[in-house]
């Protein structure tokens, strides 16, 4: 299952997170079936994500590679040399999406331009951001000529952003969800709603918050080590959540980040 871009290109629903992982595990997730894969070039990984992608034996249409650029970066001007040393550590000609990682002050409108030059040169099949929140957007898109495709941000039932989630739907531009489940930090496969629909489901609380993601046409992106819970996390396509569940399951919101905010980053 896919959603379609805002410049015609497709991703799918679903993808796997990269982050403190090896060749190993996103190899892996390849092979249970995987097709999007997510890195940074902070997280360190990208050489064992490219290993991974050349390994799997799999044409490279049929995987959609994501990578971000780091704040450090930004700051020092060197996008355009990092983006190319992120090529050169996948070991592939272009990739999919190519996203601002986090919005630097006073840096984050100039390093989308250099995204720009990025796109237009096809390096890059898509351009997007990531913990972007409406003011940053409304910075943005005072000068851009190429509106983000998609908006990754920190999103799960206890932290719904439907805000800036309408806000991104508005303007065409896709909501993706990191740390879905909340990075085992918010007990939310404990939560009381959430098993109570698991069960009427006969699912697992995890393929209750993801498959809660996807009918909101939210990519989201789980992130494993454990080969069962990579392929569960995968099993969402065959049930569907009620709009009474839908709606028990947004109202758990309680605002709780567990990740930085980006309103306020130091890194």
């Amino acid at each position: 299952m896919t959603i379609n871009l805002n410049n015609g290109i497709d991703t799918p629903l679903i993808g796997y997170g990269t982050y403190g992982l090896g060749e190993k595990e996103i190899e892996q997730a390849l092979a249970l079936g995987y097709r999007s894969i997510d890195t940074a070039h902070g997280y360190g990984n990208e050489a064992e994500v490219g290993k991974a992608i050349k390994n799997s034996g799999l044409p490279r249409d049929q995987i959609f590679v994501t990578t971000k650029v780091t704040n450090g970066v930004q700051r020092e001007n060197n996008v355009q040399q990092e983006f190319e040393q992120s090529l050169i550590n996948l070991g592939l000609d272009y990739v999919d999406l190519y996203l601002i990682h986090w919005p630097v002050k006073e840096k984050f409108v100039q390093t989308w331009l250099e995204f720009e030059e990025i796109y237009a040169k096809g390096k890059a099949r898509s351009i997007g951001v990531s913990n972007f929140q409406i003011y940053h957007f409304e910075e943005l898109l005072k000068v851009a000529k190429v509106t983000p495709v998609l908006n990754q941000i920190e999103l799960h039932p206890y932290l719904t952003q439907e805000p800036l989630i309408a806000y991104c739907k508005q303007h065409n531009i896709v909501p993706q969800a990191w740390s879905p489940l909340g990075a085992g930090k918010a007990n939310l496969v404990e939560d009381t709603t959430i098993l109570e629909v698991a069960k009427n489901h006969n699912k697992t609380p995890a393929q209750i918050i993801l498959r809660w993601d996807i009918q909101q046409d939210i990519v989201t992106i789980p992130k494993s080590a454990n080969s069962g819970r990579m392929k569960s996390n995968l099993e969402i396509f065959d049930f569907e959540l009620t709009q009474e569940e839908m709606s028990a399951i947004t109202a758990l919101n309680k605002d709780m980040r567990t990740g930085p905010d980006p309103d306020n980053f130091t890194f």
